[in-house]
């Protein structure tokens, strides 16, 4: 089992920055993928940004370029640097942990908003 904790989520103003963190705990060493996933309003979740174990990564069309995903291996914690924010970024930001059989763990969710 793995239990996940975002936070790092807020109100900002278009084209400014947050990072988002996530820090996994119970059983991190079973993680092999770790991934940002965000709902809005009225919309399907969907796949913002993921990494491996070996760091390859990948991102939704709509944030390359602007939003970074990392890992901090020590600290078992999964990182997402965003950068020049828009609006339609606002969204509920989950953090997801996969095992090397598929199976997926979620965090709680953290708002952010982009609103002027």
């Amino acid at each position: 089992q793995v239990q996940l904790v975002e936070s790092g989520g807020g109100l900002v103003q278009p084209g400014e920055s947050l990072t988002l963190s996530c820090a996994a705990s119970g059983s991190p060493s079973i993680i092999y993928v770790m991934a940002w996933y965000r709902q809005a309003p009225g919309k399907q979740r969907e796949l913002v940004a993921r990494i491996t174990n070996e760091e390859h990564t990948n991102y939704a069309d709509s944030v390359k370029g602007r939003f970074t995903i990392s890992r901090d291996f020590p600290k078992n914690m999964v990182l997402l640097q965003m950068n020049i924010l828009k609006p339609e970024d606002t969204a509920v930001y989950y953090c997801k942990a996969e095992n090397f059989y598929g199976t997926g763990y979620w965090g709680q969710g953290t708002q952010v908003t982009v609103s002027s």
